[in-house]
């Protein structure tokens, strides 16, 4: 082999390696993205960025980290001067797309996704997968289009992709569609069976539904399936954490030995102090990283220190923190929970009975999933009722009812009750024969339908009770006699009344005193005021005086 021939070849060979290299630390990259170690990715995307400043992999992912890192201007100043130089690269133009979802410029969004995907030809998954992130993860996305633009990726020649399914389910996830979100994290796994994101998004799925007996063996599942998946430890510390602190703390070490030490991991630290009861031990982790971190505190110690101060009755310094976490945290970080425990808080301050049952619709509105609004709807419900808010109580119980999905009796009943302690007669009237149909064998239908319509009528002049009173001595002798005989001699005497003082016929009237006798032989007051109703009218003298 002459020199010439073997410098060429050891060039060659060391750019193959050098590629091969690159490409190894965007893989890595990407890796430490799937793991959620943002701080990892970060590094080792700039690294790669900094020998090959044109690598469009590593941009793309370098700025999709970042806006995970909640740094998004950061994000789209790299798309922006990666564009300047290649203005034409597919997955750069989905990158932007997303940032501008992000700040709600929803057509220029649109074109630059069409735009990708053209010059691509439409054969390039990474590119599809691109779009369908960005509709999933921006608020202003459209999950309809993620859909679709994630199934024509599954069209492309050779597709092997987990990570299309795994987006598609989140997009359906987003569209409140466990369903088919579950279908297709269990067709993410089909592809790689491996693949602990999938299994932990389905158990997320079934954690909105409270359903632990499917969700912790998810998660547990995701750690057998891939033990270096961080947020699956982090799912089980989170369940455990106001269950069984033990068993939390364990998860929570193991989380750590496999995630980047970043400034939230203090914050957990802390917060176990809580949840162990320590609570001066919480305050005093709290209060240090806010001396310490000034401004960039997490916004999340005031509201640990709202907690420990609540549960340590003081409520005065509870609220205090609280408003701080109010006024220091981003509209997009607040979770339900925040505005559930403001309520609770609130309430305990008289003359804040209205704000803290406006905090309560705030939580409510926010949470999306059934079990969680109508735990929250149920709160509100006890806090209206223990303010003698009954018309909002009323309110918020109908809006429980209407979005259960097997709603009971008592959630029926306790309606309607609310709606005829807030005097709105005619709707509890409306309730009650609803519960009547569909309960025709208990009698709390019937007791108040009857009430409801005695209330909107009570001098008896339209007699709108009467037929009610007459159904409900009827079914309170027929469905159990005894249990329900006051009810019975309740109704028979409300018809006497009624037949005698208004419809002045006491043949009728005397009819209903022989019923309750028939109820109750006994009854001094039946036999008594028969007595008088039976007499015969005194005759009038010739002077014209009765006799």
């Amino acid at each position: 082999m002459n020199m010439k021939r073997y410098l060429y070849s050891l060039v060659i060979a060391t750019v193959t390696f050098a590629t091969s290299a690159f490409a190894q630390n965007v893989d890595q990259g990407k890796k430490f993205f799937y793991y959620e170690r943002y701080k990892s990715a970060k590094e080792t995307l700039e690294k790669v960025l900094a020998a090959n400043p044109n690598d469009v992999n590593a941009t793309y992912w370098l700025g999709q980290t970042l806006y995970e890192m909640k740094d998004t201007a950061a994000a789209r100043a790299l798309y922006q001067k990666a564009l300047s130089s290649n203005g034409n690269a597919p997955l750069l133009l989905a990158g932007m797309g997303g940032i501008e979802l992000i700040e709600g410029k929803k057509d220029e969004a649109r074109q630059r996704f069409e735009t990708a995907i053209s010059l691509s030809k439409g054969k390039d998954v990474a590119v599809f997968n691109a779009v369908g992130r960005a509709n999933t993860e921006a608020k202003a996305g459209d999950p309809d289009y993620a859909i679709e633009k994630l199934n024509q990726a599954t069209q492309v020649k050779g597709f092997n992709s987990p990570e299309t399914y795994m987006l598609m389910g989140d997009a359906y996830r987003k569209k409140v569609d466990g369903g088919n979100a579950v279908s297709s994290y269990q067709k993410a796994l089909t592809l790689d069976p491996n693949y602990a994101a999938a299994k932990t998004a389905i158990g997320k799925i079934y954690l909105t539904q409270r359903n632990a007996d499917i969700f912790v063996p998810a998660f547990e599942d995701a750690i057998r399936l891939d033990p270096n998946y961080a947020p699956a430890y982090f799912e089980l510390y989170y369940y455990y954490f106001n269950r069984d602190i033990n068993k939390a703390i364990g998860y929570y070490d193991k989380y750590m030995t496999v995630t980047d030490v970043t400034p939230a991991n203090d914050y957990e630290r802390a917060s176990i102090a809580y949840a162990s009861r320590n609570y001066d031990e919480a305050i005093n982790k709290a209060q240090q990283n806010i001396s310490q971190l000034g401004d960039k505190a997490d916004p999340r110690y005031y509201k640990l220190l709202a907690y420990s101060y609540d549960d340590k009755g003081d409520s005065i310094n509870a609220k205090k923190y609280l408003d701080d976490y109010f006024a220091k945290q981003s509209a997009d970080d607040f979770v339900p929970k925040d505005y559930a425990f403001r309520a609770n808080l609130l309430s305990k301050f008289p003359g804040q009975e209205s704000e803290a049952l406006a905090s309560f619709d705030k939580a409510i509105a926010m949470d999306t999933t059934v079990a969680g609004r109508s735990e929250l709807m149920a709160d509100a419900a006890a806090l209206a009722k223990k303010t003698g808010n009954r018309f909002m109580e009323a309110e918020i119980l109908g809006q429980l009812y209407k979005q259960k999905k097997d709603p009971s009796n008592v959630d029926l009943y306790n309606w309607g009750f609310a709606k005829y302690q807030a005097q709105q007669y005619q709707s509890a009237d409306s309730i009650f024969s609803q519960y009547i149909a569909k309960y025709p064998n208990e009698i709390f239908g019937y007791l108040w339908k009857a009430r409801s319509l005695q209330a909107q009528d009570t001098t008896m002049e339209k007699g709108l009770a009467v037929q009610a009173y007459e159904e409900l001595a009827e079914k309170s002798r027929s469905i159990d006699s005894v249990k329900f005989k006051g009810q019975a001699i309740t109704s028979y005497f409300y018809l006497v009344s009624y037949y005698n003082d208004i419809k002045k016929d006491k043949d009728t009237a005397i009819k209903y005193l022989d019923k309750v006798l028939e109820v109750d032989p006994t009854n001094p007051d039946a036999a008594r005021i028969k007595g008088i109703l039976a007499k015969p009218p005194k005759k009038a003298s010739s002077s014209g005086k009765a006799k």
